[in-house]
């Protein structure tokens, strides 16, 4: 699947200036870290939508989902727990940088990675 590499764009000029973010190709897109800790994604699936992935935490996941651009991320027949999808459309700056704040907290409060 080829990469969407306006929206991976949009994503690392979000997170620009934090400290310890790392990116690895996965899930058919892009997925960004926190010291280890996946953080958010990006991705065009093969019918074309384009979208984030956002990784919330459980603890979070009811309140993420009440944002009518929430939802909950599918794969397969399996709901993957405490990660959300937001349309590209659907997400400016603004909200881009509300959604990675909610991440950057989940992923700060997580162990550190060995």
């Amino acid at each position: 699947m080829p990469q969407d590499e306006e929206l991976i764009a949009r994503m690392r000029a979000a997170l620009e200036g934090h400290a310890g973010i790392s990116e690895k190709r996965m899930m058919g897109g892009t997925c960004f870290f926190l010291n280890g800790h996946m953080l958010s994604g990006a991705r065009r699936d093969k019918d074309g939508l384009r979208r984030f992935m956002f990784r919330v935490g459980k603890a979070q996941e009811a309140t993420a989902l009440r944002n009518p651009t929430a939802r909950p991320v599918i794969q397969g027949a399996r709901k993957l727990g405490g990660l959300v999808h937001v349309t590209h459309d659907e997400c400016d700056a603004k909200e881009l940088q509300e959604w990675l704040h909610l991440c950057l907290t989940h992923a700060a409060s997580l162990p550190p990675k060995s």
